[in-house]
């Protein structure tokens, strides 16, 4: 038995369908819940109480399939832009090689703000030093520098006198 459809082709149908057996993210495969089921005659109302879904996420979607536009499901991107990217990370990782010293700063190591500073300056990408300092616990890296174990030692012995 066909369904009846009020926007889409029966091949755009069958593409959806199918995209919903293969696609992996939640976020897509709700838009393409919301666009098949708009297409099926369902109301917005409907829609989010099948789904669960919010009514501007439904009304944005059915939107979409209204004016043509059902097949950009996964053109607009999912939540908000990565500023950060490979390169990016990359740099970060070389800049923790080097001294502040080889750019011109006074300072002997890096902290979070002026690699965030120095970053800014090379690749127009601006992210707070609270950001550098997650980036860096996720490489496995950090702006804290190791002591050694002699400086351990003359620490302990000062601390004793």
């Amino acid at each position: 038995m066909e369904i009846q459809t009020h926007y889409l082709t029966p091949f755009q149908r069958q593409l959806l369908l199918a995209k919903l057996d293969t696609e992996s993210r939640p976020e897509y495969r709700r838009r393409i819940e919301i666009i098949l089921l708009a297409d099926a005659g369902k109301s917005q109302t409907q829609i989010c109480a099948t789904l669960g879904c919010a009514q501007e996420t439904a009304r944005y979607w059915i939107a979409m399939l209204q004016t043509g536009l059902a097949l950009r499901w996964y053109s607009q991107p999912m939540g908000r832009p990565k500023a950060v990217n490979d390169r990016y990370l990359e740099r970060l990782q070389e800049l923790l090689t080097h001294s502040p010293r080889d750019y011109g700063y006074a300072f002997q190591y890096w902290t979070a703000h002026w690699l965030s500073k120095q970053l800014a300056k090379e690749l127009s990408i601006e992210v707070s030093a609270r950001h550098i300092n997650r980036l860096l616990k996720e490489m496995g890296l950090s702006t804290r520098q190791k002591r050694t174990t002699q400086e351990v030692e003359q620490m302990s012995v000062m601390s004793v006198n």
